[in-house]
């Protein structure tokens, strides 16, 4: 044993270490990142697209452009690598970005889609098939979304495709619906209602929703302890499920906003990355949003997701091309890290018009819409208001005060208005940092076009 050792103290000695300086550090994690980013999102796509529509050139036209300024320049210069399995369905995608580190990797997984493996992890070797299997595809017969197109309200869900809404915002589909019916529609060229694109945070409403379908089965409540915490004397214990829905459980996390790179782009797992921080403010009394505040919450319901993976919420709902991720570990990334198309955000839109009932069946508890729309928390002092899992319009000129809206990164959009019976969806890919697209004058171009 000690021979061993010395050994190693010689060879250590031995071999100059190479000092990084912090610059050098984070450029190289960057480029890291960049990869993560590029693998993840070529095997989302690819492998939610069950049509086949997609390919590489047109994720990186939209997906992989205008992504974080720190990565947009290192991403498209990243060679990457489609494997496919014995069955030709996608097995994984590689990244190559240094050349002392293996290739960065996303795995297709069935059911799951893809997860994102640590950087520094080798490809697999297995040649099972993991791709997920759709066996409804294009079958709208659960749901079908009808369709009665009203001229001036096309021409606004049309006028969202150009600049109106935001100098250099790019949407690529724009339902509107009202009364169940689709009024108006618009895509960008190779876009449609049934090709899925990432949620992004539109996820953390669909997360809101599955605690509903979690509370209503009778496994939780929402002031219920959400289990955080080494122990019960430990102060994160008293962090309530209802607190974390709300953004406001107290915690530190070291990013504002969405961005959760470690967990994302570095192939990190959600116990890694999201529960273990540490509380600054008591439980309740502040605002700050964070992911991983919703992945806490997934986490506490998470006992129940091997008899009731998200999976069956989203078959019931007729949202067949929906696809919930994981991470290596299998706990879902129900942040941001969903796969879904405009059909199926405007089936998940409906619910909440249906007061959460669907074909006669009650799948959230009575009164949840009114819980998650309800700003009974601390709020984020902006022109929007927040609910549990739900952007609340509840302050702006020409919009009920009913008005909830899911939102996510790069302009994902789920309006749902109550008291109009509407449901707004727009997807879109606008360039980090941009313009954006404006939502709130979107919506009230909208309404104001719609029959009363």
């Amino acid at each position: 044993m000690i021979r061993h050792t010395l050994a190693a103290a010689a060879l250590l000695f031995a071999t100059p270490a190479l000092a990084q300086s912090q610059a050098d550090l984070d450029a190289r994690y960057d480029r890291a990142l960049a990869a993560g980013y590029k693998a993840l999102f070529l095997c989302g796509a690819l492998n939610s697209d069950a049509r086949h529509v997609r390919d590489a050139a047109s994720i990186e036209e939209w997906e992989l452009t205008g992504v974080y300024s720190a990565l947009d320049p290192i991403v498209r210069t990243l060679e990457h690598r489609l494997e496919y399995g014995t069955d030709t369905s996608l097995d994984y995608v590689a990244v190559d970005w240094s050349e002392t580190m293996p290739a960065r990797v996303a795995v297709a997984h069935a059911m799951t889609g893809c997860s994102l493996l640590p950087i520094g992890a080798d490809a697999p070797t297995t040649e099972e098939p993991r791709s997920m299997p759709i066996d409804r595809v294009g079958d709208e017969s659960v749901y079908p979304l009808s369709r009665r197109i009203v001229r001036r309200v096309d021409e606004v869900a049309r006028g969202a495709m150009g600049g109106g809404y935001g100098a250099d915002a790019r949407t690529t589909a724009v339902l509107v619906r009202q009364g169940d019916v689709t009024l108006g529609e618009a895509f960008a060229p190779g876009f449609d209602a049934n090709l899925p694109q990432r949620t992004w945070s539109v996820a953390k409403s669909m997360a809101a929703t599955l605690v509903g379908v979690a509370v209503r089965r009778g496994e939780v409540t929402v002031e219920a302890s959400a289990g955080l915490g080494l122990s019960e004397s430990d102060p994160r214990r008293a962090i309530t499920i209802d607190q974390l829905l709300r953004m406001a459980s107290g915690r530190y996390s070291d990013t504002p906003g969405s961005r959760t790179d470690p967990l994302y782009l570095g192939g990190t797992t959600v116990g890694e990355s999201a529960l273990g921080w540490p509380l600054i403010n008591p439980p309740g009394s502040t605002f700050r949003y964070a992911n991983n505040d919703t992945l806490a919450a997934v986490v506490a319901i998470s006992p129940g997701f091997a008899e009731h993976p998200p999976a069956e919420l989203f078959n019931f709902l007729g949202m067949h091309q929906t696809v919930a991720e994981t991470d290596w570990q299998g706990d879902y990334i129900l942040s941001s890290q969903v796969w879904t198309t405009a059909a199926d955000l405007a089936r998940f839109g409906q619910l909440y018009l249906n007061d959460g009932v669907w074909r006669g069946t009650r799948v959230l508890p009575e009164g949840w819409v009114d819980y998650v729309s309800t700003p009974s928390g601390p709020q984020p002092g902006g022109a929007l208001g927040y609910g549990a899992g739900w952007w609340l319009m509840n302050n702006s000129e020409g919009i009920p005060a009913d008005t909830i809206a899911a939102q996510g990164n790069r302009g994902q959009y789920v309006v749902v208005v109550p008291s109009r019976d509407v449901v707004i969806v727009r997807r879109g890919e606008d360039p980090d940092g941009g313009s954006g697209f404006d939502i709130v004058a979107f919506t009230r171009d909208v309404l104001a076009a719609l029959p009363q």
